[in-house]
């Protein structure tokens, strides 16, 4: 199912090529059409930045449409008169292009919760390019256009790497799909709640005002391009919103309504502002932009959050910084000025705040000095300075940072080995809210805390084993400590949280889990720990809400032989064929999902769902579903077609 944007945009390709059949064209007129396709490259290559959720595909799809920018030039070049076949061709890389211009402008400057939760989706658009571009290239006359042997040959690899890409499924940011699946059920303003929302906020970086407001125009866009397409997901995105609104301290107002736009959008929709005036980050014309040590020019505001926010990378190239120190552009500073000046464009103001909002020396001195109470003899002044802390790690990004620039990670890891349970809660729950910066899980780690994370999560107090569970999923969001969560004998206690603890505690549990089974190694573990038995009684237990958390971390766990051999029960696939019936629109997704997985490698799993009834199911979810799940029902329906199993 596409998009009304989608079927606008294939309407317009409709009509294009009836109009490039239609007229007799002079050669001249035709090698335009190569002009055309030379100029979307050329604006591709402007976009700059691209949402982190596809920024990998991004750039590669950018990179490979420069690379026929030779081959262009070569058909530019030619001096006889362009063939039928090559214009056909060339009318359909024009079709390509705009596709590819238009995923990726969306993908440049779109709803960033959207791109998110539609990943899978949108990768697919990406390979629905590389067919189209391989095609084209496969059916070009390249002898009758005189195209040079070198040429010929680069253009061969591409076809390849097309195709590859095509065929390549690229493993989907599971990490932050389980941050998008923990924000979306969590309902309680816990510390490990928060913590979830507020590093979702820093992956999808929408963590400040502007950074709302711009996804506030982005996200009524999307539901304005949607209309009544796939309501459950754009209401899932409104709820997210409002939820990232809420950390970022801004009211909550309908995305219906009409959205805040900064003043210079605003002015922008009638004046075409030049792209070198606007800032890579906001995408707003600047009003004391400053160079960094790239060369690239940035808002000084906006550049200085970045840097502030422990980047040491150029936004726009990726380019490591020699130096965090930058430069005003007065040049171009200027050049701005004369513009506005010239299209009576006013520039935005910027409110100085009446007060400083950096931290004073005296609060830096309290701070130091509840540090140094962590280590006291006196058992209450340790308890409420690590009170303390716990709460000011919550509260407030900065503090996170000074807590840990000042030493504030080791006496609190040295905290939880204490004999004291309500200590060993606020030090593990401390530590968790610290995590949510990338740079202090290394820190953390580096003190061997893992180790006393687990015997919490054992021994210690129903609170302090939920925030332990939430702690080493934040924690396992790098590689190495998930080796070392699996290899520390991590991985049983989270079983028995799952199986025993309380709903918050299996909620903490099982995105631990989920994201510890990432490491190949780890899924052994887990299933020699018995971990299918309790993650099917959860299916049992719909009143928990935690059927799509089961079924990912399921289907995970059927990507490993021993995985399937376990999962693959009669019982299981009823249970699935029936969430395929009665569940969520997101229910049915993941069940397929989980059948596609198992009846690949084992058939008679196919034909037991078939007798449970799961044929006319699949139909309607190929019909009727989520975009994923329609996919996923289609490749079981054409599996069960070429194993001759479609019942009659």
């Amino acid at each position: 199912m596409v998009s009304a944007g989608e079927k606008d945009t294939e309407q317009g390709f409709k009509m294009e090529e009836e109009n490039d059949q239609s007229n007799q064209t002079s050669p001249i007129d035709k090698r335009d059409l190569v002009y055309e396709l030379m100029v979307i490259i050329q604006t591709i290559s402007s976009y700059g930045e691209y949402r982190r959720t596809q920024r990998k595909e991004s750039r590669n799809l950018v990179r490979r449409m420069k690379l026929l920018l030779p081959l262009l030039e070569e058909i530019r070049d030619f001096e006889g008169q362009i063939p039928e076949s090559g214009i056909a061709c060339l009318v359909k890389m024009k079709k390509a292009f705009l596709c590819a211009k238009k995923l990726l402008k969306t993908c440049h400057c779109g709803s960033k919760l959207y791109l998110a939760l539609e990943s899978e989706a949108v990768i697919g658009r990406f390979h629905s390019v590389y067919e189209k571009l391989s095609q084209t290239l496969d059916g070009m006359p390249y002898e009758e256009l005189g195209i040079s042997d070198e040429e010929k040959e680069q253009v061969e690899l591409m076809i390849v790497q097309f195709k590859r890409s095509k065929k390549r499924i690229d493993t989907q940011d599971m990490e932050l799909a389980m941050d998008l699946m923990v924000s979306l059920s969590t309902e309680n303003d816990r510390n490990a709640d928060s913590a979830s929302i507020e590093r979702l906020a820093k992956k999808l970086e929408l963590h400040t005002v502007e950074d709302q407001k711009a996804e506030m125009v982005a996200v009524k866009e999307v539901i304005k391009e949607r209309r009544a397409h796939n309501a459950e997901n754009t209401q899932r995105i409104i709820d997210l919103l409002n939820k990232l609104k809420r950390l970022a301290g801004m009211d909550e107002t309908g995305t219906s309504d009409e959205p805040v736009m900064p003043k210079a959008l605003e002015k922008s929709t009638s004046i075409a502002i030049p792209n070198e005036f606007l800032c890579p980050i906001t995408l707003q014309i600047m009003t004391d932009p400053v160079i960094i040590s790239t060369g690239q020019t940035y808002e000084r505001e906006s550049i200085q959050q970045w840097l502030d926010s422990n980047h040491h990378t150029c936004p726009k190239t990726g380019e490591t910084l020699t130096h965090l120190s930058v430069a005003p552009n007065f040049a171009l500073k200027n050049l701005i000025e004369e513009w506005c000046l010239k299209n009576n464009f006013q520039l935005p103001t910027k409110e100085v705040p009446t007060t400083p909002k950096s931290p004073s020396a005296g609060s830096d001195e309290k701070l130091l000095s509840l540090i140094k109470d962590l280590s006291s003899s006196h058992l209450e002044v340790q308890r409420k300075a690590v009170t303390k802390i716990r709460m000011l790690s919550k509260e407030n990004p900065e503090k996170r940072t000074l807590i840990a620039n000042y030493g504030g990670i080791p006496p609190l890891v040295q905290l939880l080995s204490y004999p004291d349970s309500k200590i060993q809660e606020h030090a593990v729950t401390a530590l968790l809210n610290l995590s949510i910066d990338e740079s202090n899980k290394r820190l953390i780690s580096r003190e061997n805390a893992i180790p006393e994370i687990i015997e919490i999560l054992q021994n210690g107090s129903i609170g302090a084993k939920e925030n332990s569970a939430a702690a080493l999923f934040s924690l396992s969001m790098l590689d190495e400590n998930k080796v070392a969560i699996g290899s520390l004998n991590g991985i049983p206690p989270l079983i028995d949280l799952l199986q025993n603890g309380t709903i918050r505690g299996k909620k903490d549990a099982i995105t631990a889990l989920f994201n510890l089974c990432f490491n190949h190694a780890n899924k052994s573990i887990a299933i020699q720990a018995e971990i299918v038995a309790p993650l099917l009684q959860l299916l049992a237990e719909k009143h928990l809400d935690m059927v799509d958390e089961t079924l990912s971390i399921l289907l995970i766990l059927a990507t490993h032989p021993e995985g399937r051999q376990e999962i693959g029960k009669l019982l299981f696939i009823e249970t699935l064929v029936n969430l395929m019936k009665d569940g969520t629109s997101k229910n049915k997704e993941c069940s397929v999902a989980v059948l596609l997985e198992l009846s690949t490698y084992n058939s008679n799993l196919m034909l037991a769902a078939l007798q449970y009834g799961v044929y006319e199911h699949l139909v309607e979810i190929s019909k009727e579903g989520t975009d994923r799940g329609q996919r996923k029902a289609k490749s079981i329906l054409q599996l069960m077609s070429r194993t001759e199993q479609i019942p009659y």
